[in-house]
This record gives C-alpha cells, sequence and structure tokens, in this order.
C-alpha cells in the first residue's frame, strides 16, 4: 500500500510503506575510530521500542499527535516528516522549506500539521477526510494548505489549546497569529525588543505570553500590552533575555526563565514579580519551564545548562528536590494523570530520563542515542505512555515511558 501527499499543485506523491522503518537497535552508528583500530566491538544501549531515521542530519524537534500514533519532526535536511510511532513508517515528507525545520506541532485536533524554519517560512497541511468509515489509513493522506510568510525567523510555534489559531515567535522581535484554515492574520505583536525567544498561550486559550529582553501578556486580538516588565525592573531583569516560560493550570502564575540562569514567578493579574528563584548555575541558560499538579500540590520545574532540573514550591517558592543530567537540559515533560507525579526529562548528555518529582527517584533512563538529544515529545499510544526523541544523530527513538 502507498500513501499519498498532496502539494500546493494537488499533485499526489507516493512514499514507500517500508522507507524509514526499521526494528529497534538495528540501526547503524559510527563508533570511536580508536576502538575500530585496536578491533575492540562499540556496544551502544538501545532501550527504544522504534526509531525513525529518515533524516539526512540533526532533527531538531519532533511533535507526538494528540489522538494518532504519529509523530512530525524536522530536521537540518530542511524536511519535516510525519511518521508512524509504532513502526518508524514514513506516512508523508513536509517539502518546501530552504533552511533547517526548527519547529513542528498540531492543532489541538490534530487535523493540521505546521512546520516553521530558520528560511522564516511557515507552512501547514491538512489531513484529506474520506468519505468512507474512519480507519488507521484514515490518516495518511495528507494536503498542503498554505504559507505563512511574515516573520526572518521562527523561533517556536504554538497552537491554540482550543482552537485553529497558530502564534508564531521570531528573531526580528515580532509575533505573529493567524487563523487557519483561513490563513488570515489576526495580530502582529510588534512590542518587543529583540528576538521573541519564548512565548505560548495562555492554558484557557485566552490570553497570550511572550518574552523577549521584556515580558509581555496580551489577548489573541489586540497588541496593546495587559502586563509588560522589562529590564528596568531590577527585581525582574534577566541578564541575556527570556529563555523559556510557562503558565501554571489556573493562569494565575507564569515562570520565567533566563539566559542568565535566572528564574522569576510573575502573577499575571497583579502583573508583579512574585518570586525570584535561585537554584542554576549563573549564566547557565533555563532551557526549560513546565508546570506540574499532583496529590493536590503545584509545583514549577525548570531545566538549564547547567543539567539540573529544580523542582519549585511555588507556595514558599522554595526548592524541593534537584534532579540532574551530565549536560544540558533541552526538555521537560510532565505525565498525564494518573501518573502527573512523574516527569521525563532530555538532556545533551544523550539520554532521556523519567522522574518521580515527589522524591527525586529515577525511575527509568532512556538510552539509545549517540549524540545530543536536541527536543522531545510525550505522548500516548494504544493507552500507554511514550516519549519520542529528535536526536543530533540524525535518529528520533521511541521509548515506552512509563
Amino acid at each position: 500500500m502507498t500513501d499519498e501527499f498532496i502539494d500546493d499543485g494537488d499533485i499526489t506523491m507516493e512514499v514507500d510503506d517500508d522507507e524509514g522503518a526499521g526494528e529497534p537497535g538495528e540501526f547503524e552508528v559510527s563508533g570511536d575510530p580508536s576502538a575500530e583500530d585496536f578491533g575492540e566491538e562499540i556496544i551502544y544501549e538501545d532501550s527504544s521500542i522504534s526509531h525513525f531515521g529518515e533524516h539526512q542530519g540533526s532533527v531538531f524537534t519532533v511533535a507526538v499527535h494528540p489522538l494518532q500514533p504519529l509523530a512530525v519532526s524536522g530536521g537540518e535536511d530542511d524536511l519535516g516528516y510525519i511518521w508512524n510511532l509504532e513502526d518508524g513508517e514514513v506516512v508523508v515528507k513536509l517539502t518546501g522549506h530552504s533552511d533547517s525545520v526548527t519547529s513542528v506541532g498540531w492543532s489541538h485536533d490534530g487535523e493540521l500539521v505546521s512546520t516553521g524554519g530558520m528560511d522564516g517560512k511557515v507552512r501547514v497541511w491538512r489531513r484529506v477526510k474520506r468519505a468512507t468509515t474512519e480507519t488507521e489509513d484514515a490518516w495518511k493522506t495528507w494536503e498542503f494548505l498554505t504559507e505563512l510568510s511574515g516573520p526572518d525567523e521562527v523561533m517556536w510555534l504554538r497552537w491554540h489549546p482550543k482552537g485553529s489559531v497558530l502564534l508564531v515567535g521570531s528573531n526580528d522581535s515580532t509575533v505573529w497569529l493567524w487563523q487557519l484554515p483561513s490563513g488570515n492574520t489576526m495580530q502582529v505583536l510588534a512590542s518587543h525588543i529583540g528576538p521573541v525567544n519564548a512565548g505560548g498561550f495562555t492554558q484557557d486559550g485566552k490570553k497570550v505570553l511572550t518574552g523577549s529582553e521584556c515580558l509581555l501578556l496580551t489577548t489573541p486580538t489586540s497588541d496593546a500590552p495587559l502586563l509588560k516588565l522589562t529590564p528596568t525592573d531590577a527585581r525582574f531583569a534577566l541578564e541575556g533575555g527570556i529563555t523559556s516560560l510557562a503558565v501554571n493550570p489556573s493562569n494565575t502564575l507564569a515562570v520565567v526563565g533566563g539566559a542568565d540562569g535566572g528564574v522569576r514567578v510573575v502573577s499575571l493579574s497583579k502583573g508583579d514579580v512574585v518570586g525570584s528563584l535561585e537554584g542554576h548555575k549563573e549564566a547557565e541558560s533555563i532551557e526549560g519551564v513546565a508546570w506540574m499538579e499532583f496529590a493536590g500540590t503545584e509545583v514549577a520545574v525548570t531545566g538549564g545548562t547547567d543539567g539540573k532540573v529544580c523542582v519549585w514550591d511555588t507556595g514558599t517558592m522554595r526548592l524541593r528536590t534537584t534532579l540532574e543530567h551530565s549536560d544540558a537540559v533541552t526538555s521537560l515533560h510532565p505525565h498525564p494523570a494518573p501518573s502527573s507525579y512523574l516527569l521525563t526529562t532530555s538532556s545533551a548528555d544523550e539520554t532521556l530520563r523519567t522522574w518521580d518529582v515527589r522524591t527525586g527517584e529515577l525511575v527509568r533512563e532512556h538510552k539509545g542515542h549517540h549524540g545530543p538529544i536536541l527536543g522531545s515529545s510525550l505522548g500516548t499510544v494504544n493507552g500507554k505512555v511514550v516519549v519520542v526523541s529528535a536526536g543530533d544523530d540524525g535518529m528520533c527513538l521511541v521509548f515506552a515511558a512509563e
């Protein structure tokens, strides 16, 4: 059976079902030449349950589909791919970029998928629905929908949690919102100074929080700031700018991480800094922020290039526990209920780790990469939680996370 892809001109392309597929542990890696000279066998531990190796170069980003056993990935080869998590088969090759694809994402219902690149392009595809009964094959045909232009270089992209609205931050200090499938521009936010390195919707989808040198809270329909914190506020100032942020489930607090290792807790209702969290090494960038809720407790988690994952009690502004990798932390993923006390982290140390944040215990270590892990995504396949990694070695690996 072949899989269809409908390009800009409605030209159907076929993709071989075996392309990119493979069994766990079968992929070849380049070993240490000195070891080869002495005839030593190099063994890489691989605990993955499937993998995808079609990218020709580093894989920068990956996202798991919200409903189906699919992932989308983007890489140094200027390509995106939709592929099957269970067997590593290519579903669709996503073309059209002229530089690295560094951001990917699915709409809340999984009907649309987007890719963002260093070329400034944002490209969107749509699933082609069949008139017949929905089957597994119903998710194998996608058509190119539109190309959205405006940003100089895409830094990140986020879909609205409830609607078909796409939010994109750029290195040229702008933030763009588009309505899909029309592709109409809803808003261009131009109040930032410098690259907009982090951003997203609040969890209720009613507001937009973005960070550069300053922090701005706006609505999707207006660029008038509801909140604005700048480096001139000594309590907020983060030298080198904001690198990551996240809003809590009740949409009342945001945790903001900076390039200098600083972490601030901001009240979105008061528009003020309510806490400064010190636990990361100075001048080590905060690369990820997440919120977790379990047993009636709400905690914030920050991960940095110092290899530390700090778990914070935002009620007392105190450090609960520190989890550690041996190199930079690249992403953080809280698990869904009933295991909402679990957190999976990825790192440049070539591993992913699943932790019990209540105790700080390492529950699982996921191995298989032979280079830094640049990104990851958590999802569910057949009722089981999996984590999918994007590696500098050109591989995407799928692991059982629980």
